[in-house]
């Protein structure tokens, strides 16, 4: 064995069939190397997000309840039971949307959330889409602090 080339595994089945015309390569299709366009299924370039419409919130209440029924099942029957936190909701939960170069919202656009029923990247919205984003979180009312030195850490104090 060579030390640079790892060695094959043989439990792996390997196909002798041949190629013909009429059934094609013996290839596996193309997987995609990343995120593709929502629209036309090209490479994606840029991404925004949207809250998930009722059917995904639907799918991730399932997929969350069911990880909770396991984490039950697999608990330790001598310790407490697990407690969990409230499930998600739409608020709480955001899709991304994928968009390649030439169905990309404006900058400004994709910064904010945007509605479950947002069409983006429709091309006849472009560049911008057909819902009312939400606003900008507001920022949070920071008081502010004094910062003063005791009397003895002043240089010249006493």
């Amino acid at each position: 064995m060579d030390p640079l080339t790892s060695p094959e595994p043989e439990y792996l089945p390997i196909r002798t069939e041949t190629a013909t015309a009429s059934t094609g390569p013996l290839a596996l299709p193309g997987l995609p190397a990343g995120p593709v366009c929502a629209e036309c299924m090209g490479p994606a370039v840029v991404h925004w997000q949207r809250r998930p419409t009722c059917d995904e919130l639907d799918d991730i209440l399932r997929t969350e309840g069911n990880r909770r029924v396991q984490a039950l099942k697999l608990a330790d029957v001598q310790k407490p039971a697990p407690t969990f936190p409230p499930l998600p909701t739409a608020a709480d939960t955001t899709r991304i949307v994928h968009a390649c170069a030439t169905h990309a919202i404006t900058i400004e656009a994709a910064a904010l959330i945007h509605a479950s029923f947002c069409t983006a990247p429709n091309e006849a919205d472009l560049p911008g889409c057909d819902c009312t984003p939400e606003p900008w979180p507001a920022a949070p009312v920071e008081e502010e602090q004094v910062w003063a030195l005791p009397d003895h850490w002043v240089s010249g104090g006493q």
